[in-house]
């Protein structure tokens, strides 16, 4: 790959990622670029040639890169793509800010944002994969989301444009998301607070925080999901159907399905990203076998796997 843009941010060749990601996996992107600044992403788009893949990369929470890397330029935001700004109840915050800051800025000037308080991972990430808990999502408050396209123009994008789905959304190929503005209903800084605390205790006694996880593993069927309320069935959540299936604590290689939350993957220390997407597909076929429910995966996995 040559005649890249010349940036004023860092541009990596054969950067390795797997100490980007959550899980601490994967093989080299072709090149990792951290923007300055806006000015410097939008140039540097304009001028990739067209052939270029990109990949926009959050903090890897959600994400499994396979061992032989990724074909593309990978762009990951930081400082400067991090900021959080309240003006009364609409929240705006930059893609690399990390949801659980956006959730306790919020708090702090009392507007309700306390549902992404315990979601892993920035803004742009719960923006692109809709991202929810405790029956709330990030398409109930979104209210604009700015990308730099792959022709390197600012745009602003509705809820409607973003066409939010269970867990997805639809983003330009190529755009990298910047920022997004949010509206929460307006509270008691001090009651969410307490209730932001009460989640993140429910969170650290139900799922293996932990460990190297990387959230959930696969969407719950049909778009079933938890809502924390105590009236809350669980007849359709993957880890029900994961249990059914017998493969609660199952391993392959360095990687297991947690005995602690079957529906959470994690690398015990020496998984590779074989390991562990392996052991998914096998979860997703017993759960097949048992239920003749096909699992769709959550986390999302990208990349070449390593050539034999």
């Amino acid at each position: 790959m040559t005649d890249l843009p010349v940036v004023r941010g860092r541009l990596t060749q054969a950067r390795p990622l797997n100490d980007l990601t959550w899980l601490r996996v994967g093989g080299p992107a072709d090149y990792l670029f951290q923007p300055a600044d806006i000015e410097d992403l939008q140039g540097f788009l304009k001028g990739l040639p067209g052939d270029v893949l990109v990949f926009p990369m959050g903090v890897g929470s959600n994400l499994i890169v396979r061992d032989g890397g990724l074909r593309a330029v990978v762009i990951r935001l930081g400082r400067g793509f991090n900021g959080i700004e309240v003006d009364g109840n609409i929240v705006t915050a930059g893609a690399a800010a990390l949801d659980a800051h956006v959730a306790r800025k919020a708090a702090d000037a009392g507007v309700d944002l306390t549902f992404l308080r315990t979601i892993p991972g920035s803004v742009g990430g719960a923006v692109r994969m809709n991202a929810g808990c405790y029956g709330s999502y990030t398409a109930d408050v979104l209210r604009k989301a700015t990308i730099v396209t792959r022709q390197g123009e600012v745009v602003d994008l509705s809820p409607e444009e973003l066409n939010f789905r269970y867990r997805q959304s639809d983003l330009p190929e190529g755009a990298v998301l910047i920022s997004a503005s949010f509206e929460g209903p307006v509270g008691d800084p001090e009651k969410l607070h307490a209730r932001m605390a009460a989640q993140l205790q429910k969170r650290d006694e139900t799922q293996p925080t932990k460990d190297r996880s990387a959230g959930s593993t696969f969407r719950n069927p049909a778009g079933y999901s938890s809502t924390g309320r105590a009236d809350d069935v669980h007849d359709l959540k993957a880890w029900k159907v994961i249990d059914n299936a017998g493969m609660r604590g199952a391993t392959l290689g360095g990687a297991q399905m947690s005995p602690k939350h079957s529906n959470f993957l994690i690398n015990t220390g020496t998984a590779t990203a074989a390991d562990l997407e392996g052991l998914g597909e096998e979860v997703r076929k017993k759960v097949y076998e048992t239920s003749g429910i096909t699992l769709e995966w959550e986390i999302m996995r990208v990349g070449d796997p390593l050539k034999e």
